[in-house]
């Protein structure tokens, strides 16, 4: 029987007060039902006590603060982790019912002497002050495990803060988790597109991590490598930390091959194509690269597959491992993935980015590209959103978190921990309207309101099981579901090989050789 936890260091952005737009959370505990208490060691380390300290004398008025806890490092999740809602399946998408969510930091060295009414009106703008003053009357906001009073509160080290929030992720894919091997040191899947691999953003149940958790039961699993949310196919983790560490190795040494396919544009060359163009980090924000002379160093190598006379299928070996390597040499070569949402676009130009002409500067072209899907109503895809493109954090980038692929390991005792990656909204595309973002709703809500949320029965999921909240912004919105199609896109990790190992997957159906749009 496989045990009952999951060991992965995961980012905590998410689309609410804390995590979306300001520093790192650590891994939060289960929602209100756990506001109570400090959240309980998982189960993959025991939360060490922090020696007893002299408790000094406090001056007249002086607010006194806990000395900082020390936690386990990563991330832990377990049955409590994987019981905080259900899935539920509809047009072709996988949903995830909403649910409470706490978020947790300790105060961070910048906040220091602020009050916690200014920290929110400059690093938390995504919402207005008012829904701040709500949640506090509601007793969301905890301060050192003790409801908020009163914002005005000045922040002072290690100053521990909660915020419980209702949480909505974006929906994916229902196509299934294919497992392609299972054995005592590794499990190899088939990762559908639109999947992240671990939580991130707004993303944690919608995930390849909780969902083997929470229907196939497998449990601690260790990233080996990672796969863009939008990439599909052959995806391994391993089952114990010895295993992850040797093929760690083999990644480091240059031993492992990567094989994918993909389709694009036109006819490609029938010859063999090798690709070195550097690349360049646009914007970690939106998730955009580009070839340019000051970037790192890549080396990809083409060859094609089949051409059915208006687009190509093509082999790509991928010998160096940058953000969205195959896709920018593609489009550097004129030969863009079909459906790739960023590079072929026509925010690129007539030519699309071919041989990097690009004719605009970063700041134009990512303009373009987000009045682009703006105007598709597709920012989902593109993986932003209106708060992230209206936040004070513009420009803070820390992260590719357009594609969830880069695991982070948050130490809330930490004065520095990770500042958490940029915010990815699949599901926000359209906030205007909202009747709930005014001041004015949200200061006339009663007590009894904003209380009616909590799930005073301690059950998660469910109608009438905290899937409405007054104070969410989220519960007001209608919006447009991606359809299926959407969300694949047509590019597929189909082999992966290391020192005694490699492991396969099938062909996808759009790169069959006859096949057509």
């Amino acid at each position: 029987m496989r045990r009952a936890s999951a060991v992965w260091a995961a980012r905590c952005g998410a689309g609410s007060p804390f995590p979306p737009r300001g520093p790192a959370m650590a891994e939060p505990g289960p929602g209100p039902q756990q506001q109570q208490q400090p959240p309980p060691p998982g189960p993959a380390g025991k939360e060490e006590a922090a020696p007893a300290a002299k408790k000094r004398r406090l001056a007249g008025g002086e607010r006194y603060v806990p000395p900082p806890r020390k936690l386990s490092t990563g991330v832990s999740f377990g049955a409590a982790h994987f019981g905080e809602t259900s899935y539920y399946f509809e047009g072709g998408l996988r949903k995830v019912r909403p649910y409470f969510f706490d978020f947790r930091t300790y105060c961070k060295g910048r906040w220091v002497g602020r009050s916690l009414l200014h920290v929110f009106s400059t690093e938390f703008r995504a919402q207005p002050l008012a829904y701040y003053r709500a949640a506090a009357r509601a007793g969301r906001l905890r301060l050192n495990e003790q409801p908020v009073r009163d914002l005005d509160v000045v922040l002072k080290n290690n100053d521990f803060l909660r915020n419980t929030i209702h949480r909505h992720e974006p929906p994916v894919t229902a196509q299934p988790i294919q497992i392609l091997a299972e054995d005592q040191e590794v499990v190899v899947v088939d990762k559908p597109s639109s999947l992240p691999v671990h939580p991130c953003g707004r993303f944690r149940h919608n995930t390849v991590i909780f969902i083997l958790g929470k229907e196939h039961g497998l449990q601690e699993l260790h990233t080996i490598h990672r796969l863009d949310r939008m990439t599909s196919g052959v995806l391994m983790f391993a089952k114990t930390v010895e295993v992850s560490k040797r093929i760690d190795e083999q990644v480091r040494e240059r031993q492992l091959e990567k094989e994918y396919v993909c389709r694009v544009v036109g006819e490609f060359p029938e010859h063999e194509v090798v690709c070195e163009e550097p690349i360049l980090v646009v914007s970690y924000k939106v998730g955009v690269c580009r070839v340019d002379p000051k970037g790192k160093f890549c080396k990809t190598i083409f060859q094609r597959l089949s051409y059915n006379g208006k687009s190509s299928v093509v082999k790509c070996l991928p010998h160096t491992g940058r953000t969205h390597q195959i896709r920018v040499h593609l489009q550097f070569l004129g030969h863009p993935i079909v459906n790739d949402p960023i590079y072929n676009m026509e925010a690129w130009g007539p030519d699309r980015g071919k041989g990097g002409k690009i004719d605009k500067t970063d700041e134009e072209l990512l303009k373009a590209l987000v009045e682009e899907h703006r105007s598709k109503q597709s920012l989902d895809i593109l993986g932003i959103t209106e708060e992230d493109l209206n936040s004070s954090a513009e420009g803070k980038d820390c992260g590719d978190s357009s594609d969830c692929t880069k695991p982070v390991q948050a130490d809330p005792s930490s004065e520095n921990s990770y500042p958490a990656e940029d915010a990815q909204d699949p599901g926000k595309n359209d906030t205007a309207g909202c009747p709930l973002n005014s001041d004015a709703n949200l200061e006339t809500l009663e007590s009894k309101e904003l209380n009616s949320c909590e799930n005073q029965d301690g059950e998660v999921g469910g109608k009438g099981s905290g899937e409405k909240d007054p104070l969410c912004v989220e519960c007001k919105m209608i919006r447009r579901d991606p359809s299926p199609k959407e969300l694949v896109m047509y590019l597929h990790a189909l082999r992966y090989k290391g020192v005694g190992f490699e492991y396969c997957s099938r062909m996808p159906e759009w790169a069959a050789e006859d096949w057509e749009e």
